[in-house]
């Protein structure tokens, strides 16, 4: 069965790339494997600690097809650390250091590239972050690269009952390759907001897994912003039912820039909901910007309620952007599944109608964009935090415009 959507309303785009359900006539069911994935031709995956276990990656296989693959080279042998990524918390914070020993990690997370296998091998130690309680205010961690390689390992942990947030802010420069576990506890709420707001010559690499349990609920937010190559790789899984994963991302890449995010949304228990809403604002000669949001509906996964959606606005020419929605479906008893994928430009309409009101093109630009984004940033739910964002937004139009007037 393949059906194709159009989700998107012409307000809010003038040109539209339809999406794709692809479901085979004949699903093959995934067969009980603890490291492969065998859904379907886009979603196979292998699970393995080992790097060898991993091709070396390249542009024809499926889970790099689109990735900056000569700017991530240098991380697919696994060199050495040669420099740091020191991170800082407040010190009430409910954060500690551990030894990679340490029997709480490895149980959300499998690697499932070859970099994430390269960086948990070169790990030494990780960050511990236990929500104990509901957390009135959030847990930042500010990361922060010094330059050469380096490796990171994140797990957040919840317990029972409990809710809170924790907010992962990278800055500075280096190549970083990171893994990041979410354990979200039965009845738990947890809401992980990860930044990329590197220098322009950054190379970020990171996997993050979710494991969420009975009737918790996981808000995920990805907001890339700098960087040379950015590559976060979002994979939620249901341990129990009732469980409740919303996936938020914002995105701007300028000339040069390379972000990239590719999610997988594993729907294994019955009756769990996921949403997934990612937006992208490009701008300058080869800026480029790759989302792919893979969802599976195993057999057993009776009851499910699933949409995802990615939007992108081309600001000027000589940007790219990639949208590749996949939703497999091995049960027909769910609730809703569906996707929505879109890239386009500025409306023309759109501008002509705020300038006869007596707005500048300028701002009647930067109306537009903010309005594009805003129902997710704010959606963040940190005021702090959106403000921040709307800010980048501001200067990174402000840049644009400064070009234009260059020329």
């Amino acid at each position: 069965m393949t059906e194709r959507t159009n989700m998107l309303e012409t307000a809010e785009l003038s040109e539209l790339e339809r999406g794709r359900i692809d479901v085979d006539d004949a699903p093959v069911h995934p067969q009980p494997h603890s490291h492969g994935l065998q859904g379907g031709r886009h979603l196979e995956r292998t699970f393995s600690f080992d790097p060898a276990d991993f091709p070396e990656p390249d542009s024809h296989q499926e889970l790099w097809r689109f990735a900056a693959l000569p700017r991530l080279r240098p991380l697919f042998a696994g060199p050495p650390a040669t420099g740091t990524v020191d991170v800082s918390w407040p010190d009430a914070a409910p954060v500690q250091t551990v030894p990679m020993t340490d029997p709480r990690l490895d149980v959300v997370h499998t690697p499932f590239d070859r970099i994430s296998a390269v960086a948990r091998q070169r790990v030494t130690e990780a960050l511990v972050v236990d929500i104990g309680d509901t957390a009135a205010e959030p847990v930042t961690l500010a990361a922060k690269g010094t330059g050469g390689v380096s490796y990171g390992h994140l797990l957040v942990t919840t317990r029972p009952g409990s809710a809170g947030t924790v907010v992962l802010d990278h800055r500075g420069s280096g190549t970083y390759a990171a893994n990041v576990e979410l354990d979200v506890a039965d009845g738990s709420s947890l809401t992980f907001v990860t930044i990329q707001d590197w220098d322009d010559d950054a190379i970020h690499v990171a996997a993050h897994s979710a494991r969420i349990g009975r009737d918790a609920r996981l808000r995920h937010i990805n907001v890339s912003f700098g960087g040379s190559a950015v590559r976060i790789s979002p994979l939620v899984t249901f341990a129990a039912p009732g469980g409740d994963a919303e996936l938020l991302g914002v995105f701007f890449a300028d000339a040069g820039q390379h972000i990239d995010a590719r999610l997988m949304v594993d729907h294994s228990a019955p009756n769990c909901r996921s949403r997934v809403n990612y937006r992208g604002a490009l701008q300058g000669e080869k800026a480029r910007t790759v989302w792919v949001g893979d969802v599976i509906i195993r057999p057993q996964a009776v009851g499910t309620d699933t949409y995802e959606a990615n939007r992108n606005l081309l600001l000027t020419d000589g940007a790219r952007a990639d949208s590749v929605p996949n939703l497999e479906i091995l049960t027909g008893e769910v609730i809703g599944a569906g996707h929505a994928s879109a890239t386009g430009r500025l409306d023309d309409e759109q501008l002509f109608y705020l300038q006869a009101r007596g707005i500048p093109r300028d701002q009647a630009r930067r109306l537009i964009v903010r309005g594009f984004f805003a129902d997710v940033i704010e959606d963040i739910g940190i005021p702090e935090l959106v403000t921040r964002l709307l800010a980048h937004v501001d200067r990174e139009l402000e840049l644009t415009e400064l070009t234009a007037v260059n020329r």
